[in-house]
């Protein structure tokens, strides 16, 4: 049972009725954690600005999705584990992928793998990364701009796992183990 207050998708006004209305119409459904952050409509207004721009990042959506994935996974976000999967297969992975990504690795492509195990270092770790971290993941293909995108990404999906964990958010997406 949620523990913040939601607003529901009939009695919003103002700016969330704004919000929830363009989130329907791109989801099919305003979505039970949208339905918390929306009791701040300049918060969600915000967050999903910065995911439209990461859409524009040079970052691909299965990039994205995978930075989606290890973070829910390590910060133990069933909510965004849920959504994500689903996005996840939407952006062309398969379940058994998905899997691999929770578990921050992807042995079907280096390039993914060293960004889930880049990703997982970042989200894990205390203090400045090693300066041979950062070296590898560069030598693994991605720019320094990539790096900038991927730690937006990081902080984009943290924002939402925060939520859904503090607000124990009822998961309205199919649920994975």
């Amino acid at each position: 049972m949620s523990r913040l207050t939601s607003i529901q998708v009939e009695n919003a006004t103002g700016q969330t009725a704004e919000l929830f209305t363009m989130i329907k119409r791109a989801m099919g459904k305003v979505p039970n954690a949208y339905q918390t952050i929306g009791i701040a409509p300049e918060l969600l207004a915000q967050a999903l600005q910065h995911n439209a721009t990461l859409a524009k990042s040079t970052l691909s959506k299965q990039e994205l999705e995978a930075i989606n994935l290890v973070v829910s996974e390590l910060s133990g976000c069933d909510y965004c584990l849920a959504a994500h999967t689903l996005t996840g297969k939407m952006a062309g992975y398969s379940l058994a992928q998905t899997q691999a990504l929770r578990r921050g690795e992807y042995p079907d492509d280096a390039r993914i793998d060293a960004l889930v195990k880049f990703v997982s270092t970042v989200v894990s770790t205390r203090g400045t990364l090693a300066e041979e971290t950062v070296t590898r993941f560069l030598a693994a293909g991605f720019s320094d701009r990539q790096v900038v995108e991927i730690i937006s990404a990081i902080s984009a999906i943290l924002f939402t796992n925060m939520i859904n964990r503090v607000n124990d958010t009822v998961v309205d997406f199919p649920h994975v183990n």
